[in-house]
């Protein structure tokens, strides 16, 4: 379900900033934007919401967990399906548009290793988002297919051959934990 009064869902947000940063000691200021342009083909928020100042960086440890964990408040508050988690976005220092580019190259290189090899490709578990990202960069090959695996927030992709049967490989997925 799309976000009803938008303008009403960036003051609620508002509200919750103006009382999460101050209690939580950080050193943020922040700029809310209700339909913003799209910053690329796969992310279309209805909400914005630009994070910059002395705590950027801690914002963006760790795969930009704090970053991430900021918007799934935002969700809350506004009471967002997790089907709309997608209608809004925090970002900072561009840091999504940066993960969205790393993603589309880790899903190609993913790709040829499959096509040569024949055997299937793990990802390390990551977001749903994420998750959608893979999905979506692949979407086109008409040679391979992509499925999530796993469960809760240790969900990953495994990009197969077309042709593949059987199940998912049996090794850890790779990369970076989250």
């Amino acid at each position: 379900m799309p976000i009803q009064d938008k303008v009403a869902a960036a003051k609620r947000i508002d509200e919750m900033l103006k009382a999460v940063i101050p209690n939580g000691g950080f050193r943020l200021k922040y700029r809310i934007v209700v339909n913003p342009p799209a910053a690329d083909e796969f992310e279309k928020p209805d909400i914005l919401v630009e994070l910059a100042g002395p705590d950027s960086t801690m914002l963006l440890a760790r795969g930009g967990e704090l970053l991430r964990s900021f918007e799934f408040v935002a969700t809350k508050v506004l009471g967002l399906e997790s089907e709309d988690h997608e209608k809004v976005s925090f970002d900072c220092q561009n840091f999504k548009a940066m993960r969205h580019q790393e993603l589309s190259l880790a899903a190609g290189v993913a790709a040829e290793r499959v096509r040569k090899s024949g055997v299937p490709f793990e990802f390390a578990p990551m977001s749903a988002r994420e998750r959608r990202l893979i999905h979506l960069a692949l979407k086109q090959s008409g040679d391979l297919r992509t499925e999530s695996q796993g469960e809760g927030a240790r969900r990953w992709v495994v990009v197969y051959p077309m042709d593949h049967k059987g199940g998912a490989p049996r090794q850890k997925p790779f990369g970076r934990r989250r």
